[in-house]
Formats: C-alpha cells, sequence, structure tokens
C-alpha cells in the first residue's frame, strides 16, 4: 500500500458534517483524553491490530493528543491518529463496520487534517493508505509514486490481521 499527500490549504469544514452527525447519530468526534487511553487502545488492538495499538500509544504521549476518535455515548466507534510512526503522517484510523458510511470516518480524518494543519503543517502524507477513493474524495489526496513500503519497510509483522 502506497501513500498519498493532502493539500491542507485546501481542506473542507467539518464544522457541518460534525455538528449533523452529533444531531442525527449522536456521534461525537473528539481528542482522545489521556485517562480514555486504555479503552481507546483495547478498541485500536481488537480492530486494528497490535502495531496499531503502538502507534496510538504513541499519541496519547503528546499533548494535545495526537488522536481523535467517534463516540456514542461510552461507546467508541472509531479513532484517527497522526504524527505517530512518524511526523506529518496521518494513520491509522479505523470505523466499525456497522458505523461506516455515516461520515464518521471522514469527520475523524478531516478534524486530524485540521489539528495538523493547526499545528503549522502545510500537507500530510497519509500513509499506508487503504480506501484510495476515500481520501480522493474526501480532502483531494493523491497518490505519491513509489512511496511503498515509506517509513515500515523494517516493521515486525506480528499476526496476519495487520497486513490486510
Amino acid at each position: 500500500m502506497s501513500d498519498m499527500l493532502v493539500n491542507l490549504m485546501t481542506l473542507p469544514s467539518c464544522d457541518e458534517l460534525c455538528l449533523k452527525l452529533e444531531k442525527e447519530e449522536n456521534v461525537v468526534i473528539r481528542r482522545g483524553f489521556v485517562p480514555d487511553m486504555y479503552r481507546v487502545l483495547e478498541f485500536v488492538e481488537k480492530n486494528s491490530g497490535l502495531s496499531a495499538k503502538g502507534e496510538c500509544a504513541v499519541c496519547f504521549a503528546k499533548q494535545p493528543t495526537t488522536c481523535f476518535i467517534a463516540t456514542r455515548y461510552d461507546e467508541i466507534l472509531g479513532y484517527a491518529c497522526f504524527d505517530a510512526t512518524t511526523r506529518d503522517y496521518f494513520g491509522p484510523t479505523r470505523v466499525l463496520e456497522t458505523e461506516r458510511g455515516k461520515g464518521i470516518g471522514k469527520a475523524l480524518l478531516i478534524r486530524s487534517l485540521e489539528a495538523m494543519k493547526e499545528m503549522g503543517y502545510v500537507y500530510a502524507v497519509i500513509g499506508f493508505v487503504g480506501p484510495v477513493a476515500f481520501y480522493e474524495k474526501s480532502v483531494g489526496a493523491f497518490m505519491i509514486p513509489n512511496s511503498y513500503p515509506g517509513p515500515y519497510k523494517d516493521m515486525l509483522s506480528l499476526n496476519k490481521k495487520e497486513e490486510e
């Protein structure tokens, strides 16, 4: 899986989408809160694997945290990390399959990219991309030639789930 690049100066606003999610789906998009860290890490390991859990753990060691989560009351529905494996990288990210198609992934993506822009980044790399069309449509991202495997070249693969 290759990487994609996105221009943070041309991001769409997430305000309308986040408000719609909150009103219609009772979904809140927010930064991960350190007291929630172990619950979030458990969710990440269960849904994305051990390597993603390691990346997410790094995000909770930063202030402010570089992990956004989607919640409905006390249930975690998805997460998105940035500046985890390397600076200026978005990912890992995941939304529960039962919650896909509602805009939660897009909201997590845009909120994360907005935070990166606030930190002074002008462009961001979306690492190890799966759904290329989603990123193209959501934020105008485009493929970076010869970017595979990028910083993941020497990663230990501990289970098959992480390679999917």
